[in-house]
């Protein structure tokens, strides 16, 4: 929150006279010049004035003036037109601000963890897309890391245009995105990256929300319980600094605190709720991985939270699937990466407007960071182009819907078939089978028209089917549209897990 040095100000009053402790007319960071304000929408913008202040604000023949309460001004502009600039915008009070380089199109919010965060500096082959990245179309803005005990109501940045210099830094993710919908669009683009590595998606979701909920008020006390163990080990870790500099051996590293619920939602979400967006793109999960059966309701009431918290409808929200990750498993074995896979999947079954970018083609046994991030972003551009445009295109893999028996083999069905199934490659991979004996099994699979048929040798007749249920899945099964399967499993899942 903003604070104010009243010393400083009663300072000024003395030295400089009455007219000195004017207050200026000010913005918060989101509204600078280089910004992109969503189309077709009403045009919410606010800061701060003082006390019974006329404030004005015009914008492209739209003209709003309001009177500061309490410190704080707002006005709601008729909806901006269709896409364009760059216009000025100007907000007048006893002082004038004018803007300038203001773009109308596109904005969209990106965030999550650390794969999300990841820079396009550090993504594959970084210096060719860097120095294509000269963009005046596409801005960029980057929300500064900030845990807050309460929901703040600004941000220490500014909106810049996307260029080599301003990109190198930005989220990958993000950019790629961003310059797949601008091709496809051909309109402004506006890119919010607030996103913060290793977070877990409570620390993203109002408190209130956690609280109230059945399922969910137990991860209250889960950081009580974290944050007790986490003072008990700086004290340890304090002896073994002390320990090491006597033995004049390197320190110990310093144990992180835990992450509060809602925590980020007050410092990175609730400061860009006044602003209009058109949708966002969610990148997180890793640090949810062992809790899928909770993710199952955090995930999606995080999506209703702040569907509800910005108040402009069901908008879209597209989430990228956890890439492959750890050491490929000889046999088939369970996974707390499928199953939380499994519940990203569900938030995209249990809600609207919310689709889901299937990455198993782009992983690495030994790095939880994959480097390919052009994928990603170009597979949430399609979910975008057909869950935010209604565009008339393939935007999902093959998606599991159901299953039969017939004799020894199960025959599986499957939604977004798009084009066609295939397998990339000689065979389909990735299948494995329950028999009655209880035990799973690798499965030979073959596709059938729009079905695939799966069996193996010594199963007499099919009780499950899996697909990609590894940490690290090995498949190979595609639409000929060009996007992969979400892995799946036919058994239900252990909800109390």
């Amino acid at each position: 929150m903003r604070a104010i040095n009243w010393f400083a100000a009663l300072g000024a009053m003395l030295l400089l006279g009455p007219s000195a402790a004017r207050a200026d007319v000010k913005l918060p960071g989101l509204i600078s010049e280089n910004m992109v304000i969503q189309q077709k929408a009403p045009v919410h913008l606010w800061g701060w004035a003082d006390e019974g202040e006329t404030v004005t604000v015009r914008f492209v023949g739209r003209e709003a003036s309001t009177t500061a309460r309490n410190g704080r001004w707002a006005v709601t502009l008729k909806p901006a037109p269709s896409a364009g600039g760059p216009f000025t915008l100007t907000i007048a009070g006893k002082n004038t601000i004018t803007l300038n380089n203001v773009l109308v199109g596109e904005v969209w919010v990106c965030s999550g963890q650390s794969n999300m965060e990841w820079p396009l500096s550090a993504s594959f082959e970084p210096q060719t897309h860097i120095a294509a990245a000269t963009n005046p179309q596409i801005r960029l803005l980057t929300v500064p890391k900030v845990r807050s005990g309460a929901p703040r109501d600004d941000v220490a940045a500014n909106w810049q245009e996307c260029t080599p210099q301003t990109v190198a830094d930005f989220s990958a993710v993000g950019y790629f995105f961003g310059r797949d919908l601008h091709k496809a669009l051909k309109v402004p683009i506006g890119l919010i990256d607030s996103s913060w590595g290793g977070t877990p998606a409570e620390a993203w979701t109002r408190a209130a929300v956690l609280e109230g909920h059945p399922d969910l008020r137990s991860l209250t006390g889960s950081y009580r319980r974290a944050l007790s163990g986490y003072y008990t080990a700086r004290l340890n870790h304090a002896a073994a600094v002390a320990k090491a500099k006597a033995e004049n051996q390197p320190a110990p590293r310093e144990p992180g605190r835990p992450w509060k619920p809602g925590e980020l939602y007050n410092g990175m979400i609730a400061p860009l709720l006044p602003y209009r967006i058109r949708g966002v793109i969610w990148y997180q999960g890793e640090s949810n991985a062992g809790r899928a059966a909770q993710y199952r309701t955090l995930f999606p009431a995080m999506i209703q939270n702040w569907r509800d918290d910005w108040n402009i409808g069901t908008f879209p929200f597209l989430a990228v699937q956890l890439a492959p990750f750890m050491a490929i498993q000889p046999q088939p074995t369970e996974s707390s990466w499928a199953a939380l896979r499994e519940a990203q999947l569900h938030a995209a079954k249990v809600l609207p407007k919310v689709g889901l970018a299937v990455i198993t083609d782009v992983g690495e046994e030994n790095d939880i960071h994959p480097r390919k991030k052009e994928p990603v972003g170009a597979r949430l551009a399609l979910a975008a182009r057909k869950l935010a445009y209604n565009e008339n295109i393939v935007h999902s893999g093959p998606v599991y819907r159901s299953m039969r028996v017939v004799g020894d083999r199960a025959v599986l069905s499957f939604d977004h078939v798009g084009g066609g199934l295939e397998a990339r490659g000689d065979k389909l991979t990735g299948f494995a089978v329950l028999g009655p004996d209880n035990q799973w099994v690798w499965a030979d699979a073959k596709i059938n028209g729009n079905t695939v048929e799966v069996s193996a040798p010594g199963v007499s007749r099919p009780v499950a089917v899996r697909y990609g249920w590894a940490n690290y899945p090995v498949v190979n099964l595609w639409n000929k549209d060009g996007l992969p399967a979400t892995p799946f499993r036919t058994d239900a899942p252990d909800v109390k897990q």
